[in-house]
């Protein structure tokens, strides 16, 4: 059987917190011993709302890199490649935007969402609102089939998808690959401050490279059940951010149904939960911080894996440009 091909990415605007994993980095490990997957660290893509400073855009590459690293993504396995190295991905967004609206673009909700978000206003840069056409030259330049995305992403794909099928319809083709999101089991860590998405510029995250002592601060700190204020009420699991991260960390899953019902019938106080949780993170977290601490020492490693693997993508998008370009009668080489 031919092996799926993936297509997923981080924007280097920081280091990759516990959110990250959860919705794509865990499926990342485990997706690249059966598919051929592409990781794109997307500093194009960072910049239509960090262009006022490249610097840390360029400097948050390769903390990227390292957190992928750190959580199992083999670069032997998984292609890891710079956006802004690959040109091919450019020249296909270019064509992609005269099949899309720019009505169409202003409603995309995960855009809406983003915009809004991040208090642009009137002020929204052209890069950012066109970023879903970006993407689709991202997934469609090495004919990917399979995304892993959080649930606040599948207005994309299906931006993606109407792209892959404009094109497909209007130069009689069957060039672009229509392609699959899917949807880990826990889509989304909440912040620590209960809020619904954990966030960079949010403060609210609980980073892969945190120290266990940091760990430890912003779990005690985190936000519970408002209305638990003694230890003998009842308390509310559902929708409690303690409980949801224990649920996505937690591999004693007999043990935790027991102090989720103790919790429920009260008798069981937060610093309790806290303290089992801040255990859970720390010893998952415990080997990622040794493996990023390894990589980090040789950076020249590092530099080569990028290096190599944005050479090897933009081979392959070379390939689906050439494709395209021939499609469109624009190959004029004969």
């Amino acid at each position: 059987m031919k092996k799926r091909v993936i297509l997923t990415g981080d924007r280097p605007t920081g280091c990759l917190h516990l959110g990250h994993y959860v919705g794509s980095l865990k499926n990342r490990v485990l997706l690249q011993e059966e598919a051929v997957q592409f990781v794109m660290v997307a500093d194009v893509q960072a910049l239509t709302d960090h262009a006022h400073v490249p610097h840390l855009v360029r400097q948050n590459v390769l903390e990227v890199l390292l957190d992928n690293i750190a959580v199992g993504v083999d670069p032997k396995k998984t292609t890891i490649f710079i956006q802004s190295l690959v040109p091919e991905l450019f020249e296909l967004a270019f064509y992609y935007l005269n099949l899309v609206t720019w009505n169409r673009l202003q409603h995309n909700p995960t855009v809406k969402q983003e915009i809004k978000q991040k208090g642009f206003k009137e002020g929204v840069p052209a890069g950012f609102i066109v970023y879903p056409v970006s993407q689709a030259a991202d997934i469609t330049a090495f004919k990917a089939d399979l995304v892993p995305v959080g649930e606040d992403q599948l207005p994309m794909i299906e931006q993606t998808n109407e792209i892959v099928r404009k094109f497909n319809q209007l130069y009689h083709t069957d060039v672009l690959v229509p392609v699959e999101a899917r949807v880990p089991k826990v889509a989304r860590l909440p912040g620590t401050d209960g809020k619904a998405k954990m966030g960079k510029s949010l403060g609210n995250c609980i980073y892969l490279s945190d120290d266990p002592d940091t760990v430890a601060k912003k779990v005690r700190g985190m936000y519970t059940d408002p209305n638990h204020l003694r230890v003998e009420d009842p308390g509310q699991v559902e929708g409690n951010p303690v409980f949801t991260y224990l649920d996505a960390f937690d591999p004693d899953v007999e043990s935790l149904a027991e102090i989720k019902a103790h919790y429920a019938r009260g008798g069981l106080g937060d610093s309790v939960v806290k303290k089992r949780l801040i255990e859970v993170l720390n010893a998952f977290l415990d080997p990622v911080r040794q493996r990023r601490a390894l990589w980090s020492q040789d950076l020249s490693a590092l530099h080569a894996i990028l290096k190599e693997g944005s050479l090897h993508a933009s081979s392959v998008a070379k390939k689906t440009l050439q494709e395209v370009r021939a499609a469109m009668h624009l190959n004029y080489d004969g």
